[in-house]
């Protein structure tokens, strides 16, 4: 275990092979990392961090480049964030979109390009962190035929309740563009517990100390997704916080794994 929770928001990690444009703005990028193995599974990470810009996807390195270390081929998406022109909704959401059509056409011909070993890009796992959690709930809810699957780790999974509890100090409002009653269309479009069933297997994963997005949105959220019909499951970390589920070195990670295992192979979460 680290001593620092959030010293995996700042570790260096290996960089990337190559770095997709999937549209005109600075922020539509991918960060690309691939295994050493042919038809490795192609996972589109969203990172958190309460979708404001402050935060970007450079903290996701250590997990995308461990994922990939694993047989994962791993693209990080950037997108347009609050406190940027044209982020928040309904602009966080349309680059998110975007990125999950356009990434795996353009990494299947840049890996083509270049001679490397294939991937497989049809139907990729979706997966986030947090706020990346959210939006990766959002997208297979509304593209479900082009998921393969979802893995969110702590994720604001309800948008009400979690602007209900000020998480962040106002992130969902920020995010929408106000509170549930002044923007009703806004949260029935962009809360995953207003959009379901899914149909698509996902599987969450959140610490039960996690202090910055609560484990009861997760439990709540697959209650309602299995009531539902979905395939969908909980694994409750004891002790782990919310930094834990994307800190490759943290005793959070063998069930990180064993979740993408869950949606990519079929496996049971152990």
């Amino acid at each position: 275990m680290t001593s620092d929770p959030r010293d995996v928001l700042h570790r260096p990690a290996p960089p990337p092979e190559f770095t997709l444009r999937y549209g005109e703005h600075p922020d539509h990028v991918a960060d690309v990392r691939l295994p050493e193995v042919p038809d490795a599974p192609l996972v589109l990470f969203v990172h958190g961090g309460f979708w404001r810009d402050e935060w970007d996807r450079a903290h996701a390195g250590p997990l995308s480049a461990d994922l990939a270390a694993r047989g994962y081929a791993v693209a990080t998406i950037e997108f347009r964030r609050t406190g940027q022109t044209g982020g928040g909704w309904p602009g966080t959401f349309s680059d998110v979109a975007a990125a999950a059509v356009a990434v795996p056409d353009l990494l299947a011909k840049e890996v083509a390009h270049r001679g490397l070993r294939p991937v497989k890009v049809d139907r990729p796992i979706l997966a986030g962190h947090s706020a990346g959690g959210h939006l990766a709930l959002w997208y297979a809810a509304v593209a479900p035929d082009a998921v393969g699957g979802v893995v969110a780790l702590a994720p604001v999974a309800d948008l009400r309740r979690a602007y209900e509890l000020d998480l962040d100090e106002g992130a969902v409002a920020d995010l929408l563009g106000g509170a549930p009653d002044a923007v009703p269309n806004a949260y029935a479009s962009a809360d995953p517990m207003a959009n379901l069933p899914s149909g698509v297997r996902t599987v969450l994963v959140h610490g039960e100390d996690d202090d910055i997005v609560p484990i009861s949105l997760s439990r709540d959220y697959c209650r309602s997704a299995r009531r539902a019909g979905d395939d969908t499951t909980l694994v409750e970390l004891a002790g782990a916080g919310h930094f834990a589920v994307i800190d490759p070195l943290s005793g959070a990670w063998p069930a990180v794994l064993a979740a993408f295992g869950t949606v990519t192979r079929g496996e049971r979460v152990g």
